[in-house]
């Protein structure tokens, strides 16, 4: 059995808690999927790195959503919530979309009057820190933001935002942009891959900082922020999800290991696949197949040429933190 968890700038005694807490439920009996529930429950309780769970990634209003996925590589049945509101255990809700409907995604308000159905309570996932986050943006003309193409000139003013009479677009990434992305995206995810060879997938997000409510990245959405197939493997992104969803990259990538490919290469060739539309997108993958090998890669970009994540297993004492240098 093994359980990969993927961090992106690496909080590592967060991270580490979440792979300890999923291994641990395996040693314990549990199934993959219960691993992978605990697991990224335990980030969201943690705030790892302030992208996961309450308190973190305020949008446009000032308000904290959140995105969870879980997935089944036996049945393929996937549970997911996106655009989550004041409910703090996301990942224990899309596991609840598996078991007690037929569906597979549930959002916004509708999702969090699921959840409280399901017996979460709701709470505020604003904090003191989200709030100074959310103010400091408001103080600095809300820079960034997601805007383009409007009136006023989102580049310099906060809105509101409208279509102008007459369009020019323009669009260019700078630097900043591609530093804005490297601090503003991040995720859990996990891939589990129990004795047997069964695999399960998920993830756990707040989103992009400053987002324009109703955003929804690729973290909830199968086959983009995770996969699982536990007759090839399993695999989860990180990044920039409003590029990298386009792609479908777990999904891919676990395409790629069914014809045999080894989970690092097949990590590497999705990277590929999304540089040559664009280059300096900010993103990376982890990838495991049925027999517990594994790999990872990401993009490099400045202040992004390397990456880090956990992985536990027989072979380790203890979840070890594993590094790759990007492509």
């Amino acid at each position: 059995a093994s359980a990969t968890a993927l961090p992106l700038v690496i909080n590592t005694w967060a991270f580490r808690k979440a792979a300890e807490t999923a291994w641990k439920v395996l040693q314990l009996g549990g199934s993959e999927l219960d691993a992978v529930e605990r697991g990224c429950s335990q980030c969201e309780i943690d705030q790892c790195d302030g992208s996961v769970g309450y308190g973190g990634s305020p949008d446009e209003s000032g308000e904290t959503t959140l995105d969870a996925m879980i997935m089944d590589g036996n049945t393929m049945e996937v549970g997911a919530v996106a655009d989550l509101r004041r409910v703090k255990n996301a990942i224990g809700v899309a596991r609840k979309v598996i078991e007690y409907t037929k569906h597979t995604l549930l959002v916004g308000e509708s999702a969090s009057m699921f959840a409280v159905r399901m017996g979460f309570p709701y709470e505020d996932l604003t904090t003191p820190k989200s709030l100074s986050i959310y103010s400091k943006w408001l103080n600095q003309s809300c820079q960034p933001n997601y805007w383009k193409n409007v009136v006023p000139d989102s580049s310099k003013s906060c809105g509101p935002y409208k279509r102008p009479e007459k369009v020019s677009y323009k669009e260019e990434q700078t630097i900043k942009d591609l530093q804005r992305r490297v601090q503003n995206h991040d995720t859990i995810g996990m891939v589990v891959v129990g004795g047997s060879g069964t695999i399960a997938s998920g993830t756990s997000t707040n989103g992009a900082v400053h987002k324009i409510p109703g955003r929804v990245g690729d973290s909830p959405i199968a086959g983009a922020g995770a996969y699982a197939d536990s007759t090839a493997g399993g695999a989860a992104a990180t990044g920039d999800g409003d590029i990298m969803m386009r792609f479908l990259p777990s999904y891919q990538a676990v395409e790629y290991m069914r014809m045999g490919t080894d989970p690092a290469v097949a990590c590497q060739r999705v990277i590929s696949r999304i540089q040559k539309y664009a280059p300096r997108f900010f993103g990376a993958v982890i990838c495991a197949n049925t027999t517990g090998s594994y790999g990872a890669a990401c993009n490099k970009i400045p202040g992004f040429t390397q990456f880090h994540f956990m992985v536990s297993s027989p072979l380790l004492s203890q979840p070890t933190e594993q590094v790759v240098d990007c492509i």
